[in-house]
């Protein structure tokens, strides 16, 4: 089946401004943020339409629609065409695990869980990354970067890696899980150990993509969360198109619970179901700014300092000793060749700016 080309463009959410496609601006003078939306004048391309080519594209061999993002082309950057950085990813999972569900369903039997560990670096964060990759190549982004407590920063080390990018990181120094950082040094992304928190490190990576031109690839990127769309669009079709009641989903700065929302929203603008799933979006006791506000039907936006053990952790997927990578990089004196080391730095771009001059 042939799709007629989609018409792309972003769209600032708070004031309704509309920019190019191509445009590699990280949000509006207005200060909204960006979304993307893809407008497809072919009449035929129905529901059943898109279900059918979704499917028939399932299982590909080779190319493009061997991932589990790029199989969802139309819905998520159609001019994309073939020319993507993909690994490939998605493709995860529903599983049914009789004692989870048994110890959070209270006698139901119908839990499923959706595995996105089983992507690339061991996150849905590679999602994401494809997409936001896939746009920096097409801008003609000559760097790009994030704020990382390490999910984030191993994905856009990954994907930076393959797309032949120079990758920034800034984490925060001592909160960074070792699975993680291992990743970060292994895919050569110039890590940047911030003295502060992950509000700092995202101010600092913010600043960077103002004064110093790089892409900026946290989830305020809107292409980020086209690419993350996808574990819906996914669960979807493993559902033969038929929605749950709920879905579940672990919350920190809301870009999944955003790009679930918006997914939904266009599966069911476009046809592909005529029901849609509620969504729990769950935060930390000890982290949970969303929450409160939600209780006080957001009459202001809380601000917390966070505390909770539910860190985004896997360690040993790439290697049985990530430790040795650490010490490879890190501790070996002299500094063996191509070592990657980490550089502590205070939150001023000033620093950044240092980092950059060596490179």
């Amino acid at each position: 089946m042939t799709v007629a080309p989609a018409i792309s463009r972003q769209v600032c959410a708070a004031c309704g401004r509309v920019f190019s496609e191509t445009d590699p601006r990280r949000q509006c003078e207005c200060g909204g943020l960006l979304e993307v939306r893809h407008d497809h004048s072919s009449p035929t391309l129905t529901g059943a339409a898109l279900r059918a080519l979704f499917d028939a594209r399932r299982g590909a061999p080779h190319g493009p629609f061997l991932s589990g993002v790029w199989r969802y082309r139309e819905m998520v950057l159609p001019a994309a065409g073939d020319d993507v950085v993909t690994y490939p990813e998605g493709n995860t999972p529903l599983l049914r695990r009789p004692a989870v569900t048994a110890w959070v369903s209270a006698g139901r039997t119908d839990l499923l869980l959706k595995h996105e560990g089983h992507n690339p670096t061991g996150s849905f964060k590679d999602r994401g990354m494809t997409v936001g990759l896939t746009q920096a190549r097409r801008v003609g982004a000559t760097a790009v970067a994030c704020a990382s407590t390490g999910n984030t920063g191993a994905a856009l080390g990954a994907y930076a890696a393959l797309a032949g990018l120079p990758a920034l990181a800034f984490v925060p120094k001592g909160h960074v899980a070792l699975g993680k950082l291992m990743q970060l040094v292994a895919y050569g992304v110039r890590t940047l150990l911030v003295n502060g928190d992950f509000d700092a490190c995202q101010e600092l990576a913010l600043a960077s993509s103002d004064q110093l031109g790089v892409y900026i690839l946290n989830s305020i990127n809107p292409f980020r969360l086209e690419g993350q769309k996808t574990i819906v669009f996914e669960l979807l079709q493993q559902l033969d198109w038929e929605p749950p009641d709920w879905i579940v989903v672990p919350a920190g700065n809301l870009g999944n619970t955003a790009a679930f929302g918006k997914a939904l929203a266009e599966a069911r603008d476009w046809g592909l179901i005529t029901k849609l799933p509620r969504i729990a979006a769950v935060q930390a006791e000890g982290a949970a700014p969303f929450a409160l506000s939600y209780r006080e039907g957001f009459a202001r936006r809380h601000r917390v300092e966070p505390h909770t053990v539910a860190t985004a952790i896997l360690t040993g997927h790439l290697l049985k000793d990530p430790e040795s990578v650490i010490r490879y990089h890190q501790e070996t004196e002299p500094a063996p060749p191509g070592a990657n080391r980490p550089i502590e730095i205070e939150p001023r771009l000033a620093d950044v700016e240092r980092v950059l001059a060596k490179e």
